[in-house]
Order: C-alpha cells, then sequence, then structure tokens
C-alpha cells in the first residue's frame, strides 16, 4: 500500500488516514515492516489495533490481517477503513439525520455550556440525532457517516464542526469555555449536510479500497481473544506470520480520557471522567501494565506459527521498555530479539505527554525465531 508520490492520488491513500489518533503508526513505516517481515496471503495480527493503521497496510498489499481495539473512536476509524459503505448510502443517511435533527432542537438548547460553545445550535441539533438513531456497532453505513463525524468533530475552527480545538483530543471543557470567552470566538456556523457532502466527495474521490479479507473486534485485548482465535484458525490454520503491535505507553497518556468528545458522540457521558477500568487508563502502575502485556502476548502467542516474527513498537523509556523487553523475553523464549533505538521525529505521544526525560523516542523489539 506505499504511498509516496501522488499523495492523495488512490483509493487506500483517501482511507489511510481515515480517524485522528496519538500513537498511530505512520502508514509508511508500517507499509515497511509488513513488506519486509510478511508475505502475500499471511496473516498478521495486532492486539493492541488502534485505528488500525496496521490492519490497513497488511489488507491493502495481499495479507489478512486480525485485531483487537479497546477504544471504541479507535474500533470504528479501523472497521470503517476496511469496508466502507458505498459513496451514496452514506450521503442518503446523511440527509436522514438532517431530516430527524428538527427533533433535536430543544434538546439541543438543554445541553451544557460547553456544548453550546463548541457547536452552533445546528451543528448541535445534527450531532444530537446521530447520536441517537446511528447504529454504528452493527451497520457499515452508520459506521462510515459516524466515521467522517469522528474525524471533524473538533479541530481547527477553519476545518472542523466545532469552535477552535486539538483535533487529536479534545481538552476539558472548562479549559475550552475560558479559552473561547478570553479570545471571543464563537463556533462556526455550518450546515451539516453540505459539510459532510464535501468531506464524503474527498474521501471517496478513488473509489473504495481494495481489502483483503480482515478484521478488528472491539474489546479487551486479554479477553476479547476469542473472536481473534476463531478468524486466525481460518484464515491461517497454521498459524499467524507476523504479530505487529505497539502497545500503550506506562504513565504516557489515558487515550479515553482524550477522546471524551468523540466517546460522547458514541453514546458516551456528556462531560469527561476516567472510567477507574484497569485498560482504560492512563496505565501509572508498572505491575498492572506488565500483567497487561504477559496477557495479551500469551494470548497472542498461541494464535503464532512456530516460525512467526513479533515486532513491537514501544517507548524508549527506560521503565516502559525495559517491562517491554522482559515480558517478551519471558513469552517468547526460543526468539532472538533485537532492538532498534528509534529517534524522536515529530511530536510522539512521549515528547507530548512525557515527563522531560532526555531519553525521548520510540523503540523497536523484534523477535525472530532462533
Amino acid at each position: 500500500m506505499t504511498i509516496i508520490a501522488g499523495k492523495f492520488s488512490t483509493a487506500a491513500s483517501r482511507w489511510v488516514g481515515v480517524g485522528p489518533y496519538y500513537a498511530m503508526f505512520p502508514s509508511r513505516f508500517a507499509d515497511h515492516v509488513i513488506a519486509t517481515h510478511s508475505k502475500i496471503g499471511d496473516t498478521i495480527i495486532d492486539p493492541f489495533a488502534g485505528r488500525g493503521t496496521s490492519i490497513f497496510s497488511a489488507a491493502t498489499s495481499g495479507r489478512h490481517a486480525l485485531g483487537v481495539e479497546i477504544n471504541p473512536v479507535g474500533w470504528v476509524f479501523a472497521v470503517t477503513k476496511l469496508k466502507p459503505a458505498f459513496h451514496k448510502k452514506a450521503l442518503v443517511r446523511a440527509e436522514e439525520i438532517n431530516e430527524l435533527s428538527g427533533r433535536f432542537r430543544r434538546a439541543a438548547q438543554r445541553m451544557p455550556e460547553f456544548y453550546l460553545r463548541c457547536f452552533s445550535p445546528k451543528v448541535l441539533a445534527y450531532l444530537l440525532a446521530a447520536r441517537q438513531h446511528l447504529e454504528w456497532r452493527t451497520s457499515s453505513i452508520d459506521r462510515t457517516l459516524m466515521a467522517i463525524l469522528l474525524i471533524d468533530l473538533h479541530g481547527k475552527r477553519e476545518n472542523a464542526l466545532s469552535n477552535q480545538l486539538r483535533q487529536t483530543k479534545c481538552m476539558a471543557p472548562e479549559y475550552a469555555v475560558r479559552w473561547w470567552n478570553k479570545r471571543k470566538m464563537k463556533p462556526p456556523n455550518l450546515d451539516p449536510v453540505e459539510y459532510l457532502t464535501k468531506k464524503l466527495k474527498w474521501r471517496y474521490a478513488h473509489g473504495l479500497p481494495e481489502i483483503s479479507e480482515s478484521r478488528v473486534f472491539l474489546g479487551d485485548s486479554t479477553k476479547r481473544i476469542r473472536g481473534l482465535s476463531i478468524a486466525t484458525a481460518r484464515l491461517a490454520p497454521r498459524g499467524a506470520k507476523l504479530l505487529f503491535t505497539s502497545p500503550p505507553y506506562l504513565g504516557i497518556t489515558n487515550y479515553h480520557y482524550d477522546q471524551w468528545l468523540r466517546l460522547w458522540l458514541l453514546g458516551g457521558t456528556e462531560l469527561p471522567h476516567s472510567s477507574g477500568e484497569p485498560h482504560r487508563s492512563r496505565f501509572t502502575n508498572p505491575t498492572q501494565y506488565h500483567d497487561l502485556l504477559v496477557s495479551s502476548f500469551t494470548k497472542s502467542r498461541d494464535l503464532l506459527a512456530s516460525d512467526a516474527t513479533i515486532y513491537v513498537r514501544t517507548d524508549r523509556r527506560r521503565e516502559t521498555s525495559s517491562i517491554t523487553r522482559d515480558v517478551l523475553k519471558r513469552i517468547f523464549p526460543k526468539h532472538v530479539i533485537c532492538r532498534r533505538i528509534r529517534p524522536l521525529i515529530g511530536l510522539t505521544q512521549t515528547r507530548l505527554f512525557g515527563n522531560g526525560a532526555p531519553d525521548y523516542g520510540e523503540v523497536d523489539l523484534v523477535l525472530t525465531p532462533n
């Protein structure tokens, strides 16, 4: 799926970037790893799939790809890329939601101050209708429209549905309201259908990507392994040839809290909060982090061929990298491990949210059969 010249000249290049998300693989990096460590027809697995960059890269290069993602936002992005609805059907659904939005005008007026300052009345009513009526878990049409809404739900005011915000994460409501008040900023006055029509036209400009049979399951990788196991056994009876993933980093950020506004649109709470669940947190406890990796990689090991390669990108900071390395050595004792330092390039999650440690950047742990 390598995309170099003519950056957006193919269907795959238009769909690979669906979903702003911290900690996502650069697509060219994913392409390189998959091309180097697997062959056409092989199956790859990713127990921490995120927005599905590794899955999409494999699926558009003749491989089968299977993954698990715990965050519904990442899951919607990943599955939509693998199976987007037809363009016309997404447009029709956008119009249907618009017709329903009139029923939500009064509800929009009663929303907390953040929403009234973040979105225009028409946009907010549309979002409430979408939140109520889009069956994103079961319908590829509804999921596709939801993914397009989620991409620009918040971001730069001139290119988003919202008042000025970051695109990759949503700030706390009180902070955002103070920031807007100080600068006297108002939400953009948009027609939701016109906006979505424009976005869908760009996304579908080269049609739909060619995808080999692939799937991403929604759930905790320590528990959702059954579905992954059944799919792997069917597509790769002798086991997957590549495990390619990047687990969350220890003590960096809470992806569920960062995505609180997108999670609201998917049916979550109106205001951000920490769930308290052990695998939906910032991972500040080294023991819990260790146990997560042990459980996920142990269960993934049972799905791999004996000669499979394990490729894990992780944080370069000493505690995260040492825990990850020790876990991989323990679970794959017959593999040889190679550690490749990746210097800081751009604003990685460690640079944005880390503790100021000098060992910024990432490290790739590559395990090959002995």
